[in-house]
C-alpha cells in the first residue's frame, strides 16, 4: 500500500496549493456539527442520545491518538504532554529544531492537558 499525499487524497476538493518553509497547520470546520444545535441534530440523526456523546466518540477518540502514535514512532519523535496553557507552541518547536535542524518532516507533536487532539508541528 502506497502512501497517498494529501494534494492527491484531495485533488478533487483544492483549487490551488501553497507551499511553505517551516510548517503546515490544517484547520478545518465540520459546518454542521461546529455548533451545540447541529451537533445535537446530527447525533439525534443517528440514533444518539447526547448524553451518550462520550460513548459515540471515545472509538474515534482512541483512533485518532493511536494514528498520532504511529506517525510519531515512524518519525522517531514523542508526543510531549503540555499541561500549562501558557506554554507558547512556536518556542516547543523552536526547541525540538535547535536540536533536530533544518530537515523536512514532522519533528514535533503536543498534547494540550485538556484532551485535545495532538498538534503536529
Amino acid at each position: 500500500m502506497g502512501t497517498t499525499t494529501l494534494e492527491d487524497r484531495y485533488e478533487a476538493n483544492l483549487h490551488g496549493v501553497l507551499s511553505c518553509f517551516d510548517r503546515m497547520i490544517i484547520v478545518g470546520t465540520l459546518p454542521g456539527a461546529c455548533y451545540a444545535a447541529g451537533m445535537t441534530s446530527y447525533l439525534y440523526a443517528h440514533g444518539i442520545r447526547v448524553f451518550d456523546y462520550a460513548r459515540f466518540a471515545e472509538p474515534l477518540r482512541e483512533r485518532i491518538r493511536e494514528r498520532a502514535q504511529e506517525v510519531c514512532a515512524a518519525a522517531g519523535i514523542e508526543i510531549e504532554q503540555v499541561s500549562n496553557s501558557h506554554v507558547r507552541k512556536e518556542d516547543l518547536v523552536a526547541r525540538v529544531l535547535a536540536a533536530y535542524g533544518d530537515a523536512p518532516g514532522l519533528v514535533h507533536v503536543s498534547v494540550s492537558s485538556n484532551g485535545r487532539s495532538p498538534k503536529p508541528r
